[in-house]
């Protein structure tokens, strides 16, 4: 009998030490070997950057985040939200990094370690076709523009515009911020001008650019700093810089951006 209750606690504690192996604790990417998952958010309401066709999630960014992952042995999770919200969790450590646009600005550099960047943009202002008074920069002042809150898109027209002489509204969302100005519910709308681009093009919007792009920033992939996600933040330069050589990401970024190669920096 004693040797029974003895084999049995043997077995007991080998299956307890097992599945003790089998877990992963902490922040970062979770797995090991074949099981290893990339927690990547995105609002899934940013065309052409990320988007549903169908309930497929879809997207230049996302087929970027997707390759890089593939490459390197990592299963893609998806998380679906606003931007702002996004942000917040990539901080708390809910997801690993953001595949949506993210620019890379020294705010944020002191926050999240950035991988190499794998596109560029402009950021520009639209308006409705039959604003006819509003062809310049200059024409805004005393208008109303619409953005998304937390973007940088917003942040960047705030520091452009020095003197306040814009109104900023900013919404939850592309849509909301996109259709205000559709409808003339105001003067403008700031995106960066590859997306604005390729919304006009494909949806044939009533919508036209205002002077040229104010800004230029790079856009990259966001981690919390720590010793592991540092580690991973160089698999992954890795592998863009090998689907940058491989053509990759300018096939992309072509299927996305109406032929468009956002993937070489704007001098």
């Amino acid at each position: 009998m004693k040797k029974t209750y003895l084999t049995l606690i043997t077995l007991l504690m080998v299956s307890l030490l097992a599945a003790a192996c089998g877990n992963s604790g902490g922040n970062g990417t979770s797995g090991s070997g074949d099981n290893k998952v990339l927690r990547v958010g995105a609002t899934g309401q940013s065309y052409p950057n990320s988007y549903k066709d169908g309930d497929k999630l879809v997207g230049f960014d996302v087929e970027v985040i997707e390759a890089v992952a593939d490459r390197l042995g990592y299963t893609t999770q998806w998380v679906n939200t606003d931007f702002s919200g996004l942000m917040g969790q990539l901080e708390t450590g809910k997801i690993d990094t953001i595949a949506n646009a993210v620019a890379v600005t020294e705010e944020r550099q002191e926050k999240f370690d950035f991988s190499d960047p794998y596109s560029y943009v402009g950021v520009s202002i639209v308006t409705h076709t039959d604003n006819t008074d509003i062809n310049t920069l200059d024409d805004l002042k005393g208008k109303t523009v619409s953005g998304v809150l937390g973007s940088q898109n917003v942040k960047n027209l705030q520091n452009f515009d020095a003197n306040n002489e814009i109104n900023v509204r900013t919404y939850e969302n592309r849509d909301g911020a996109q259709n205000d100005a559709l409808n003339k519910r105001v003067d403008g709308y700031v995106n960066s001008r590859n997306s604005l681009l390729a919304e006009i093009e494909k949806n044939d919007l009533p919508l036209k650019f205002v002077g040229d792009p104010f800004h230029y920033e790079s856009v990259a992939f966001p981690f919390v700093k720590n010793e592991k996600n540092a580690e991973l933040v160089g698999q992954i330069n890795e592998a863009l810089a090998a689907l940058q050589e491989e053509g990759v990401l300018t096939e992309l970024s072509e299927k996305y951006f109406a032929g468009e190669d956002v993937t070489q920096k704007v001098e």
